[in-house]
């Protein structure tokens, strides 16, 4: 078993309980998402505050989402290829329940975070930049699989589409990076437009194990992967 490293006491305690209580259902999660490790290194790569990625990385499926039907706040925005399809299966249901899902910002390059959080720290000084901007090189938006929607505003929450956002976007893999009141946990501040596509089985390990908090379930993962298989 991997131990959940970099967890606090609590977290770790009632990890431990939830293993216990389903011991198959929890390693039949470990042998899905080993799979989905080995075949797309770069879903559950880890990118925050402690892991940042090369200045050089960048996707080699990223697709763009210019004249793909989705709803987008200018030309450009592009994702990679698993997070573009979940994204239009998502926006159609959305669509069908009467919402639309505006995508304001998507995959983001190493120099275009450096020029971003510069802008930041010009703006309100390093250490508040710090809460609400990734550094260079530690932005989930780096892997392309990360997106903004709507007004990239805490007023997001309270629309309809953050409404029908936070209630259905597990349901298509999506997972909130930045939750309400753990700015201690991921360093940043919450985000209620900020989603990072993670896949369906990663979701579920992350709700049932990691109480919905996705930097949890990426320390983990983080742990996992460079741990032997169990069985």
């Amino acid at each position: 078993m991997v131990a959940a490293s970099g967890m606090d006491a609590p977290t770790s305690s009632a990890l431990t309980k939830r293993i216990e209580s389903a011991p198959d259902r929890f390693l039949d999660l470990i042998d899905a998402l080993r799979v989905e490790m080995a075949a797309d290194p770069s879903l559950l790569r880890r990118a925050d505050k402690q892991k940042s990625l090369p200045a050089d990385f960048e996707p080699s499926d990223l697709v763009a989402l210019d004249g793909s039907g989705l709803s987008v706040s200018r030309p450009g925005h592009r994702l990679r290829r698993p997070a573009f399809d979940a994204l239009r299966a998502m926006s159609s249901a959305a669509s069908a329940d009467g919402v639309t899902l505006l995508v304001s910002s998507t995959y983001r390059s190493y120099e275009y975070q450096k020029n971003l959080f510069a802008g930041y720290v010009a703006e309100m000084g390093e250490k508040e930049a710090a809460r609400v901007s990734a550094l260079p090189g530690t932005s989930q938006h780096q892997l392309g699989t990360a997106m903004d929607f709507g007004s990239i505003t805490d007023a997001f929450a309270l629309t309809t589409a953050g409404k029908w956002m936070a209630a259905n976007a597990g349901r298509f893999g999506f997972s909130l990076s930045f939750p309400k009141g753990m700015e201690a946990v991921t360093g940043y501040v919450w985000e209620s437009w900020h989603f990072r596509f993670i896949g369906k089985e990663a979701v579920t390990m992350q709700d049932e194990y990691f109480g919905g908090v996705q930097h949890y379930l990426m320390l983990f993962l983080d742990a996992l992967a460079s741990a032997p298989p169990n069985r």
